[in-house]
C-alpha cells in the first residue's frame, strides 16, 4: 500500500470563525496558523497548500499579557537612512487591531510561497460583524485537535 499524498485538486477548504474576545494574541495566532496551514487535517502534505479559510472577529478585544502593551514595539523600516518607524502596541491596538493579529499570524507561518498564499485566506475584523455569512463558517473554539 502506498502513502497518500494530497494534491491541489483534492484539497477541500472549510471556513472557520474564531472569536478573539479575551484570548491571548500569541495563543490565538498559533491556533490560526495551524488552521491556515492545514496541519489539523489527516491528509496534511507539506508541499501542498491544504489549509482552510479563517475569519477572526472581535480583533479589538484580544489580550496581550504582562507589560507587552506598553513595552512591545511595532517597527517598520523604509530602507532609507533614518527610515525606522516605531509604535507601541498599545497605540497599534487602538488604531489597527486587525494588523496586530495579522502580523502575529504571519510570523508563525512558513516564510515561503505557501505561507504567503495561506495568509491571503485570513480575514480579520475589528467588531463582531463580517461579510462572509454566505460561506457558513463553523465556529472554532481553539485548541487544535
Amino acid at each position: 500500500m502506498s502513502t497518500f499524498m494530497s494534491n491541489p485538486q483534492t484539497v477541500v477548504r472549510k471556513w472557520h470563525m474564531v472569536d478573539a474576545q479575551g484570548k491571548s494574541l500569541g495563543r490565538l495566532a498559533a491556533d490560526i496558523s495551524v488552521l491556515l496551514g492545514g496541519k489539523h487535517k489527516v491528509d496534511y502534505t507539506p508541499h501542498v497548500d491544504g489549509g482552510d479559510f479563517v475569519i477572526v472577529v472581535n480583533a479589538d478585544k484580544v489580550v496581550l499579557t504582562g507589560k507587552k502593551l506598553d513595552q512591545k514595539m511595532y517597527r517598520t523600516h523604509s530602507g532609507y537612512p533614518g527610515g525606522l518607524r516605531e509604535m507601541q502596541y498599545k497605540k497599534l491596538m487602538e488604531k489597527r487591531p486587525e494588523q496586530a493579529v495579522m502580523l502575529a499570524v504571519k510570523g508563525m507561518l512558513p516564510k515561503n510561497s505557501i505561507g504567503r498564499k495561506s495568509l491571503r485566506r485570513l480575514k480579520v475584523y475589528r467588531g463582531a460583524e463580517h461579510p462572509h455569512a454566505a460561506q457558513q463558517p463553523q465556529p472554532f473554539e481553539g485548541g487544535v485537535k
